[in-house]
């Protein structure tokens, strides 16, 4: 009984690891983006790629490494995926060049894609029932911290070190070490295979799921209508629709024959099943949304860029929490109420942000709130319904999850970017209705010189734009020709007001339409409940 709970211990803390530094390096790149591509002289648009050729690499990862490590062993597939995160970590940072580094960059993410997904089917398949949702909540809780920590870290190795190449170095004696420890220490599990592996359909789900991801990618949130009647948009969404039409197809009639499909057609005819993938791909929208909170600290609470990431912290270690305490939630009350409570303190803590803060402390506040939310829905509840009832292809099932998360954390950022972009168009709307009230208010305040304020009347007046300055571009000519330290100052502060207001506008924007979002997911909840009840029903 000892040896199997050292086994058990060994388990999770290696899987822990290993999710931890892959959720890490999803967003730790982001810190260096500039800095890679002054290294290899590319202009930011074709260095975004780094980031997309890491998503299109999860996301074709993902639901391979879920089938597999169900048929030939979650232990193996564990070394030889953390091999690849290595190997891959390895190559990307002694990149003699953009391609070789784009590459790289793939295998990195075929590697790091699914030991999540292992690390989870091995505790469903290995943990009994009253402790699947702790150990769920764990895993849940690195995978959080470690996607909110990435840039955060990344900034604080890149100003240590000075060397974007450190950021992936740090991941070799990780994954030697994890390759080691877990050969010698995690227990093997697999289910019963039947047939020969699916490769027709393996194919196929990797060219559907990159199509789809490669256009979703393409889509602009400035210009959401415009980008939608694209080719590289339209076209890759209806080429990957039909592809996965056509692999439901081949799927169905492969089971008939007793076969192993890729993605076998029984888990999407679940309801259960359906809905939880929406929940999931409704949790990855909503981790989208913390991506925004330190330029939020950044153009609306006055922190410099350089501390911006910092101020994620909070919210880090309260998804950490929240995670940790949703699996024991789980263990207790089930994953519905989970589920549901997740969706409501996130509405509360996401509201908090547009409609009361005004200072660090509030934002520390709100931030705690709405990371407890979050954690929760990371860790455990999702897991235990996708794979409810399952005897086999958990590994799919979460496969499946993982993807809908992914999906939603792609399709997000487009839609709050929008917001952000249409809350700072109004800047010159809000010069021309809000400036002069904003300025004439200071001024009063101020105590300004009498001769302070006959060299603003003269200034204005003898300015191009007939005495009415109307722009951002005006009012910095201005302050160019003003002498008065004081006025000088005045007049900054109240373009700075304008900045702040225009800021807010987009932010705001941005956080109400994370607490629909999360409203939505209280409502699945609601909606999931009576579900689940009826199949728990049909299946005992």
């Amino acid at each position: 009984m000892g040896r199997k709970s050292s086994s058990s211990s060994w388990a999770i803390t290696l899987f822990c690891i290993g999710v931890f530094m892959a959720a890490l390096d999803n967003g730790i790149i982001s810190a260096a983006l500039t800095t890679i591509n002054s290294s290899f002289d590319v202009s930011a648009n074709w260095g975004a790629w780094g980031v997309t050729v890491y998503t299109l690499g999860l996301a074709i990862s993902i639901p391979i490494v879920g089938k597999i490590s169900d048929r030939y062993g979650r232990k193996k597939l564990f070394i030889v995926e953390v091999a690849l995160f290595g190997l891959g970590s390895l190559l990307v940072a002694l990149s003699p060049t953009f391609w070789f580094y784009l590459v790289a960059r793939f295998i990195q993410a075929m590697g790091g894609g699914g030991i999540f997904i292992i690390g989870s089917s091995h505790v469903l398949s290995t943990f009994p029932v009253e402790k699947q949702g702790k150990a769920l909540g764990i895993l849940g809780a690195m995978n959080g911290v470690g996607a909110i920590l990435g840039p955060n870290l990344g900034s604080m190795i890149l100003d240590v070190t000075g060397n974007w190449h450190f950021l992936f170095l740090i991941n070799v004696p990780i994954a030697v070490l994890l390759m080691i420890f877990g050969w010698l220490n995690i227990q093997e599990t697999k289910e019963p295979a039947v047939g020969k592996l699916d490769v027709a359909g393996t194919i196929l789900l990797s060219v559907a799921v990159l199509s789809i991801m490669y256009g979703l990618t393409n889509i602009e949130g400035t210009t959401l209508l415009e980008s939608l009647a694209t080719a590289d948009v339209y076209g890759f969404l209806f080429a990957g629709i039909v592809l996965f039409a056509g692999l439901l197809f081949y799927n169905r009639s492969l089971e008939k024959r007793n076969g192993d499909p890729i993605l076998p057609v029984s888990l999407l005819v679940r309801p259960v099943y359906l809905l939880t993938l929406l929940i999931g791909a409704l949790s990855g929208a909503l981790l989208a949304g913390m991506i925004y909170i330190p330029s939020f600290t950044e153009q609306v609470l006055g922190v410099a860029a350089e501390y911006s990431g910092y101020w994620m912290t909070p919210l880090a270690l309260a998804s950490g929490l929240g995670a940790a305490l949703g699996g024991v939630l789980v263990d207790k009350k089930g994953p519905i109420l989970a589920v549901f409570l997740s969706g409501f303190i996130t509405a509360i803590g996401f509201v908090l942000f547009p409609a009361w803060i005004e200072g660090k402390m509030q934002f520390v506040i709100s931030s705690c709130i709405a990371g407890l939310g979050m954690g929760i829905l990371l860790g455990a509840p999702l897991n235990i319904l996708a794979t409810e009832h399952l005897e086999k292809d958990k590994g799919s099932a979460l496969a499946g999850l993982s993807l809908a998360r992914q999906i939603g954390m792609t399709i997000a950022p487009t839609l709050y970017a929008g917001f952000i972009v249409r809350g700072f168009n109004q800047i010159p709307s809000l010069f021309q209705s809000d400036f002069g009230r904003i300025l004439q208010e200071k001024m009063k305040t101020a105590d300004l010189s009498p001769e302070a304020m006959q060299e603003f009347q003269q200034v204005v007046s003898a300015m191009p734009t007939a005495g009415t300055p109307s722009s951002e571009t005006d009012y910095a000519q201005l302050i160019e020709q003003i002498h008065d330290p004081t006025l000088k100052e005045v007049i900054q502060s109240s373009v700075d007001q304008i900045t702040w207001m225009a800021a807010q506008e987009g932010y705001g924007g941005l956080f109400y339409s994370t607490v629909v979002i999360a409203a939505m997911v209280v409502l699945l909840a609601i909606i999931v409940r009576p579900v689940r009840k009826k199949a728990m029903q049909e299946a005992s």
